[in-house]
């Protein structure tokens, strides 16, 4: 299995040789066909500079070449690769570079023709004649035999030449960078993910330990390594969570137990007598352990896949003075004053589950507030939520304990006092129902001075 670096490099050079071919091959067809024009240009400029010059070497008041210069201009454009043939204005031969020098013709031809056909070009030698006039007169013609369509010389193709090199060590220099390139970009980007996925193995052995330090300078990686400290963070707590749970609840189920367990045995070997007070007592255990069996199911249930609400129109205000109806005795036996402002506010929810959250938080009310305290409940609209916010003059919760009263067992008397303390899993399947339904709960209290929960139903399903 190839490693991250190792395909990036290979990925980058097979990239940028791929274009570099496509971007050569272009290059090259294109500087060949401009070159070609360009050539076929010159050529053209040069014939027609053969044509002008001699056209000037005709002395009008003689009526006769200047050889001489006309010599000189014919072996110069032999030279070049032009072969001209000049005739005066009655057709005869003035001057002629084969009959002048016909080995030193046939030799530059044969060299123009193999060059040619080295390089792959179609072509052949042709003949070009153009007019010859002085002040309106015709004075003659000349005839000029070329390669055509067009014809390079040795300095033509060494700079085609040199072209191709440059090209090739172009792409042998980028083929290098390429190379370096991905190697210095694979290490940069497989470090991180080379430490991140030791990391996710030490998550997965347990060790929660171990934290990703952003820094790469690449977005992505960052977020991913943040990604693994969030998962690592929530994985630990969820550890610690359980751990506490199992601590939890066999606390909850070893103290009636040993009660029990206390008492039946104490009765069984006859050191007490079976009285109905202590069989009450027993009953009583019997009792506490089934709620908190049964406290347990619901809240798998609410917190479970399958938990389905049975939402419908509701009144806020109807659930909340149905449940403070249930909650009457108590209230009147601890002697509180109970106020409920309000008006009917319909929100969409299961009326059920609703009061069942209601008359959890009053009772949590009732039963931390003391004799003689009030509790005030009003019930609120607004434009999107249903708001209910109970009240109370209770002992309050301490500022480093109110994150916490939401966790499953968690309760603020320390001392676990049976008299006045549930097994803490009361708030935990208010939240799970309130969320359930799309809403939020909110605590807020101080020591001494009381708690106030603020619950938000939207009034539309979720």
């Amino acid at each position: 299995m190839k490693t991250l670096k190792k395909q990036l490099s290979l990925t980058i050079l097979l990239t940028l040789l791929i274009t570099i071919a496509l971007i050569g091959l272009a290059s090259n067809l294109l500087i060949n066909r401009e070159f070609e024009k360009y050539i076929a240009k010159t050529g053209q400029e040069r014939r027609d500079n053969i044509a002008d010059e001699l056209e000037s070497q005709y002395d009008e008041f003689k009526r006769s070449w200047k050889l001489d210069y006309v010599h000189a201009i014919g072996m110069n454009s032999l030279y070049d690769g032009y072969i001209i043939k000049l005739y005066d204005a009655d057709g005869n031969m003035v001057w002629d570079a084969e009959n002048h020098d016909m080995r030193l013709c046939g030799q530059i031809m044969n060299d123009i023709s193999a060059r040619m056909k080295e390089r792959g070009a179609k072509g052949g030698f042709v003949d070009h004649t153009y007019e010859l006039t002085q002040n309106g007169k015709k004075t003659g013609s000349v005839s000029i035999k070329y390669y055509g369509p067009f014809f390079m010389n040795e300095a033509d193709f060494n700079f085609i030449r040199v072209m191709n090199i440059v090209l090739l060590v172009i792409g042998v220099l980028s083929s290098i960078c390429s190379v370096v390139v991905g190697c210095v970009l694979g290490s940069r980007i497989s470090r991180p993910v080379t430490k991140t996925a030791y990391i996710a193995k030490q998550i997965s052995t347990g060790n929660y330990e171990l934290k990703f330090e952003p820094g790469t300078r690449i977005k992505e990686l960052d977020d991913l390594g943040i990604a693994i400290n969030h998962l690592s963070g929530a994985l630990s707590e969820q550890e610690r969570l359980r751990k506490r749970l199992t601590a939890d609840v066999a606390h909850e189920l070893r103290t009636p137990l040993t009660a029990l367990g206390s008492h039946l045995e104490a009765m069984t070997e006859g050191l007490w007598d079976a009285t109905p007070e202590r069989l009450k007592s027993c009953h009583e255990e019997v009792k506490r352990l089934g709620t908190l069996v049964a406290d347990l199911e619901q809240l798998a249930r609410i917190e479970g896949d399958g938990f389905c609400l049975k939402k419908g129109s509701m009144d806020l205000y109807s659930a909340v003075c149905q449940a403070a109806e249930n909650m009457t005795g108590e209230i009147n036996k601890k002697k509180l004053a109970l106020s409920i402002k309000g008006e009917p506010v319909f929100v969409d929810g299961d009326k059920n589950r609703m009061g069942q959250v209601f008359s959890n938080l009053l009772s949590n009310a009732v039963k931390y507030t003391p004799e003689g305290g009030s509790i005030r409940i009003s019930v609120s609209d607004t434009k999107e939520n249903g708001v209910v916010t109970i009240e109370d003059t209770g002992i309050g919760i301490r500022k480093e304990e109110l994150p916490l009263i939401f966790e499953r067992f968690y309760r603020t008397d320390q001392s676990r006092n049976r008299k006045t303390g549930g097994a803490g899993i009361g708030l935990t399947i208010v939240k799970s129902i309130v969320e359930a339904h799309g809403g939020t709960i909110v605590a807020e209290s101080k020591e001494e001075s009381g708690s106030c929960f603020t619950v938000s139903i939207p009034k539309t399903g979720s």
